[in-house]
């Protein structure tokens, strides 16, 4: 089942629907300088596009998840994929920096449907392992966006400027409804639906943020990945500002990353049928977190090499994308009846974690790397103490193991 082409077609449609808004974020990094001189903005304002595009994809899940599970799967994704459409045009407009801010937000609002909704299908389908595999396929598709959107970005903001980015992205979206109006399927059907409401919805909420187990295993992922999102908005003034890379040397080290966290992702399936699915997300929270350990040691200690910036980093990433997937999959696992919320709620906690980390590492970023290698050392020891206290040390387990 778990190898069949239909399985791997799921996988592909889900994988292009989530890297939609991600893309909107990927392919523009390299150009977050070059708009900061053409609209006359700093540093921290131009970064703040990136950071409120984060808290709307957080806020945005709360509606689509509840709505997915009330009218089903497929209007969400089309509601989502239009509202960021059309907000892409308007970027692509924009002259002045704090109304391309707003724009970005209502882009946020859109992207919002591509991230609770897929996770949502991903369970409604299959769970253990094969929910594992499925996400994990997932995640090779969806991290396809920060392999090859900078460099498409890079190149296209070399030919026609930042603004074509955003030209670019509206016509994905438009690409990504024809996709899913032609191969998805609506996987939460009428009868499943009898029991969503609003109300219902507001009790999952409730029910779930009681649920430590599920929180913990969200804030296991949502440190891993506020990490990331540290790295994501000030590396390209660390490389391009500080190391002197050229727009397309630095999407080039930042795709390195995205291979890295691809790659082992793809192991998933098979270390948690070797392994189990916990003590596999407890060993690479703990290996990811000496390495970026390491990094922030070697920095503070007056260390200045981007070799060795990229390196532990690489090595880092491929641990995280272990994680990431995995605890996604554990946290979904006992609330298949409510996928949706479930889906939304962590996708929601997850990116306003990552939009705080990006605004308060914001406060003391520079072009140095430091404060930014600071900032991810931070979140990857607050990944693996949440890993140890929700999963438990060596011995220890817990039933969804």
């Amino acid at each position: 089942m778990s190898s069949s082409p239909r399985f791997l077609g799921l996988a592909l449609v889900l994988g292009l629907l989530s890297a939609i808004g991600p893309f909107a974020i990927d392919m523009y990094l390299p150009a977050l300088p070059l708009i900061g001189r053409d609209l006359g903005a700093d540093m921290q304002t131009v970064q703040l596009s990136l950071t409120v595009f984060f808290v709307a994809i957080g806020l945005g899940q709360l509606v689509y998840g509840p709505v997915s599970d009330m009218l089903g799967r497929k209007p969400a994704l089309y509601f989502g994929l239009g509202l960021f459409a059309l907000a892409s045009v308007g970027c692509a407009l924009a002259t002045d920096i704090h109304v391309l801010v707003a724009l970005r937000f209502i882009q946020g609002l859109g992207a919002a449907a591509g991230m609770a909704v897929p996770r949502a299908v991903v369970r409604d389908l299959h769970t253990g392992v094969d929910a594992a595999r499925l996400m994990s396929l997932l995640m090779l598709v969806f991290s396809v966006s920060p392999i090859l959107a900078p460099l498409a970005g890079s190149a296209v903001i070399a030919w026609t400027g930042w603004r074509t980015v955003f030209w670019a992205v509206a016509v994905a979206a438009l690409a990504g409804m024809a996709l899913m109006a032609s191969s998805l399927q609506e996987t939460r059907g009428p009868e499943a639906r009898v029991q969503s409401s609003l109300g219902a919805a507001w009790r999952a909420y409730a029910h779930l943020l009681r649920d430590r187990h599920y929180l913990g295993l969200v804030a296991i992922g949502g440190f891993g990945m506020a990490g990331f999102f540290t790295y994501l908005a000030n590396s390209s003034f660390v490389m391009i500002e500080h190391y002197g890379l050229t727009p397309t040397q630095y999407s080039l080290a930042f795709a390195l990353n995205a291979a890295a966290f691809i790659g082992a992702a793809q192991l998933n399936g098979l270390l948690g049928r070797r392994f189990g699915l916990v003590p596999l997300v407890r060993f690479s929270a703990l290996a990811s977190a000496l390495l970026v350990a390491a990094m922030w040691l070697f920095f503070a200690a007056g260390g200045d090499s981007l070799a060795v910036l990229i390196v532990l980093f690489f090595c880092a990433s491929a641990f995280m994308g272990q994680v990431v997937p995995t605890t996604a999959v554990l946290a979904l696992e006992a609330h298949g009846a409510i996928a949706g919320t479930a889906s939304a709620l962590m996708g929601t906690l997850q990116m306003l974690g990552g939009a705080a980390a990006m605004a308060l590492i914001g406060l003391v970023a520079s072009s140095r790397p430091l404060p930014m290698v600071t900032g991810m050392a931070i979140c990857a020891l607050l990944s693996l103490a949440t890993a140890l206290g929700t999963l438990g040390w060596r011995g220890r387990a817990v039933a969804a193991a």
